[in-house]
């Protein structure tokens, strides 16, 4: 690290031990720095059959392709969920997070669907997941406003599954109208907000409410472009009303912060999991707990 990036990181820390609450605010480079990654070898590992078929260069895009049958579809898909759900990320990027945050009084608000933060230790009434979350499914028409866990199916799938396709047998239907089953993750206006969804998302406008005008630090880890409306925009907006609140991005490759706020803004370009590290105090590179 540069010696401005420990200058930043320095002050940081201090905001955080000093705030009255932190909101996290998480996209996807905070799991990117974990190890979740969708390209490269762990792709290649993982899907070598479809590759070789289809051609495919990363695993996000190659989850959009028109699969001419349901049971191909669900072979690559229940792959795709079990390696960015049901296995551990390979960094213990979060779990550093949640040491951080342990003792705070924090909110966690991220566009994520990994389930990395409640695996971590992260309380889940404190979390607001807003997009979704590989482990539920949904009716894909949807005839109602329900999701269903999918774990013991998709490791089934996982297990069962001979020349990319699953047994017919294990095709998900909706359990009320028949309709085939889809991934609960917002990519169009059929996207079920469930009432664990409700339930989130007025905890963390509570959240907002109750602290309201005091010191807070609203911390952007790895947020893009590609849905700057739900955690940047608005951190950015919430520290501009608050002339308490210091906004502080830490994001490889993608840091900034508008002109209006650089009075009160830590920008740090550099990879999440290092700075957390240094913001823990780990001086010997290790990534014991």
């Amino acid at each position: 690290m540069t010696m401005e990036t420990e200058h930043l990181i320095t002050i940081a820390k201090n905001l955080i031990e000093n705030a009255d609450a932190v909101v996290v605010g998480a996209g996807a480079g905070l799991s990117a720095s974990a190890g979740f990654t969708y390209s490269g070898k762990r792709f290649e590992d993982s899907f070598p059959d479809f590759i070789e078929k289809y051609g495919f260069r990363d695993m996000y895009s190659a989850g959009f392709y028109p699969y001419d049958t349901l049971e191909e579809y669900w072979a690559y898909w229940s792959r795709y969920i079990f390696i960015n759900r049901y296995q551990d990320a390979p960094k213990p990027v979060y779990h550093d997070l949640y040491q951080l945050m342990r003792c705070k009084d924090y909110f966690v608000l991220t566009t994520n669907v990994d389930h990395c933060f409640q695996k971590a230790g992260f309380d889940k009434d404190r979390l607001f997941y807003t997009q979704g979350d590989y482990g539920l499914w949904q009716c894909s028409i949807p005839c109602r406003q329900k999701t269903y866990d999918n774990e013991r199916i998709v490791r089934k799938m996982v297990a069962e599954q001979r020349d990319m396709r699953i047994p017919s047998a294990l095709v998900p239907h909706c359990p009320v109208c028949g309709a085939p089953m889809s991934m609960n993750l917002r990519a169009d206006d059929t996207f079920v907000e469930d009432n664990g969804w409700h339930a989130a998302a007025a905890r963390y406008q509570d959240f907002i409410r109750r602290h309201k005008g005091l010191k807070i630090v609203y911390l952007e880890l790895g947020v893009g472009s590609n849905t700057p409306g739900i955690v940047k925009f608005s951190f950015w907006r919430m520290t501009a009303e608050n002339p308490q609140a210091t906004y502080a991005c830490i994001n490889y490759g993608e840091a900034s912060c508008p002109t209006e706020i650089a009075g009160r803004s830590i920008v740090v370009n550099a990879d999440i999991g290092e700075v957390l590290s240094a913001l823990l105090g780990k001086t010997d590179g290790s990534d014991e707990l």
